[in-house]
């Protein structure tokens, strides 16, 4: 049991101290999966009283639904920047490449299994559900803005960038689903499935959207 010292704590804005637990308990979901967040696991990893974390938090579903939103938007903002990155009208090629690079690799296993934990964890928790569903759709309109600036640019070549998007995203999830259980056999296609995928959907040539 970690020993707490009360006098020696800094009392923190009730802004800051809800933020550090979010953080906290989106560490935990990332690294041990959504059912590991407790009132009392969080607040063990800020070494403070479950009663500090369950005064912002007094119902845990909550937050492991918030805990989920932050870890996943704070992911889609990495790996897919509202803005696009590049230099003109081929920036949104270069960052939907990136975007592809990035979750074919390792670094994006955590997440992937936080998806795939927190949609089955969300038939039995209607909080999280909606959050499951608000971030589906954030992660949908942020590919669909990618998808319509580059078809402005005639970079891409797409009649319904939303349909498009939702296909995108249904093939990563795809692929993802295996996450679990198939490491070891985690390669081309399965590899390459939403990179393909987008690149028929855009009009683009095969391997347009891989890394040279």
């Amino acid at each position: 049991m970690t020993s707490r010292d009360p006098g020696t704590r800094t009392r923190k804005a009730p802004a800051e101290r809800r933020h550090e637990i979010i953080r906290a308990a989106a560490q935990v979901g990332l690294a041990e999966g959504l059912e590991c967040i407790t009132l009392r696991r969080v607040a063990d990893e800020l070494d403070v009283q479950p009663g500090l974390v369950g005064h912002y938090f007094p119902a845990a579903d909550t937050l492991v639904a918030q805990a989920f939103t932050s870890a996943t938007m704070a992911e889609l903002d990495g790996l897919l920047p509202a803005e696009p990155t590049g230099d003109g009208n081929e920036a949104p090629l270069s960052t939907l490449r990136r975007f592809f690079t990035l979750i074919a690799s390792t670094e994006f296993d955590n997440v992937s299994k936080l998806w795939l934990n927190a949609r089955h964890l969300s038939r039995y928790r209607p909080v999280l559900r909606d959050h499951v569903i608000e971030q589906e759709l954030l992660w949908c309109r942020r590919i669909e803005q990618l998808i319509t600036a580059g078809t402005r640019a005639q970079v891409f070549h797409c009649a319904n960038p939303w349909a498009a998007a939702v296909r995108i995203l249904v093939a990563i999830d795809g692929s993802s689903a295996y996450i679990n259980t198939s490491a070891d056999t985690r390669t081309a296609p399965i590899a390459d499935l939403a990179r393909t995928t987008a690149e028929t959907e855009l009009g683009l040539p095969p391997g347009s959207l891989a890394t040279s």
